[in-house]
């Protein structure tokens, strides 16, 4: 007994001493055993089995390749179930497919999976893909119900409306009390026709602006008034009368997001724009009546003086107004006493972009010179 308790210390010296074979290392003991199947925490298709032999040999029993495509195949599917049910539609996808890579003879496992497939799809908002999957599904099994639910759920994503409804008729011939497709085709009915309204209320909306447009083309053309043509466009050829404007492209908004528009009384009013080149200031008129005169806005807009005219000059009886004729570089000085529809009348005035603009500049500045300096300027009566 005594040789006996002289040996025990000395075993278990030599255990504590000697590291078990096979044993957990201190640093690196969770890596370890998240490297046992059992215990791992990523999924499989993460790992390389080449890696884990342990991992292989699981894997080898399950995906046996002396098991039958059909038996293969089903196994995917269970697993791709699995991530399914994980919410992991992703590595769900990839399990399907490989199921169907099998090709194995049992079309109605082959529809399932491909209905799987199309429902992972889905919920990973890959519409169009999951509806070719259900598509392939019903060639193979027709009446397969939930391959019919699902392509309905796919044409209602997608906007597509009639085609839902089609999907949803479908399958309630095969079963009439079916509820997820009886509220599927509810819902699709209801946007379907929510839709054709909408198409009948942007029809109806465009022909009423195209007749505008009309209306308001003849307006302007009868009081021949000019518009101004891209310079591809002879000179000649929009001097000889009223050049022929795209409706859409005239009135479309201008620079300053407002048109030109009839009003009740079927007079134009213009959004009209005045430069100040001196300081680079800018006025706008979104509504200038045709038979308002520019003096009546030129004393509103300068009642008091601007902020920017730091010389106190620009006072309603020191202002000339003037628009410039770019193509012959030439200056005409417009009779504040005119109205704008008077001035649109000049021969030689053309609207750009939708929109009047004119130059507002102080008589006889140093400015004014040098801005006429080498330009012919008419005065206007």
């Amino acid at each position: 007994m005594a040789e006996e308790a002289e040996a025990a210390p000395c075993f278990l010296d030599k255990f504590q001493s000697q590291r078990y074979p096979g044993a957990f290392t201190p640093e690196s003991w969770e890596q370890e055993f998240d490297e046992i199947p059992m215990f791992m925490k990523k999924s499989p298709a993460e790992i390389d089995p080449e890696q884990n032999p342990a991992l292989a040999c699981l894997q080898s029993i399950i995906f046996d390749e002396d098991l039958s495509p059909e038996e293969q195949a089903n196994t995917y599917k269970n697993e791709g179930n699995d991530y399914f049910k994980e919410k992991n539609y992703k590595k769900a996808v990839i399990s399907y497919s490989e199921g169907l890579k099998k090709k194995c003879s049992d079309q109605d496992l082959n529809a399932v999976l491909y209905t799987n497939r199309a429902a992972a799809q889905f919920y990973l908002g890959n519409y169009r893909s999951a509806l070719s999957d259900v598509i392939t599904a019903r060639k193979l099994k027709p009446n397969h119900l939930k391959a019919i639910i699902r392509g309905a759920l796919c044409h209602l994503e997608l906007k597509n409306f009639p085609e839902a409804v089609a999907w949803c008729e479908e399958g309630l011939r095969i079963d009439s009390k079916e509820k997820k497709l009886v509220e599927l085709r509810a819902k699709a009915d209801r946007l379907k026709r929510a839709e054709q309204r909408d198409v009948r209320k942007a029809k109806l909306k465009e022909k009423k602006e195209q007749s505008q447009k009309e209306v308001l083309h003849t307006a302007i053309k009868e009081r021949n008034i000019k518009l101004f043509l891209e310079a591809s466009e002879k000179e000649d050829e929009i001097s000889d009368g009223l050049a022929d404007m795209c409706l859409n492209g005239f009135s479309s908004d201008s620079a300053m997001g407002t048109k030109v528009y009839l009003d009740e009384n079927g007079n134009l009013n213009w959004p009209v724009l005045f430069l100040y080149p001196e300081y680079g200031q800018t006025d706008f008129i979104s509504t200038f009546h045709e038979d308002s005169r520019f003096i009546d806005h030129i004393l509103v807009m300068f009642a008091d003086l601007p902020p920017w005219d730091l010389e106190s000059k620009y006072h309603p009886s020191n202002l000339e107004l003037y628009f410039e004729d770019e193509a012959r570089e030439e200056m005409y000085q417009v009779n504040t006493e005119n109205t704008l529809l008077q001035v649109l009348q000049h021969q030689r005035y053309f609207v750009k972009a939708g929109s009047p603009s004119f130059l507002v500049l102080v008589k006889h500045s140093p400015f004014s010179e040098n801005y006429f300096f080498g330009k012919k300027v008419h005065r206007l009566k």
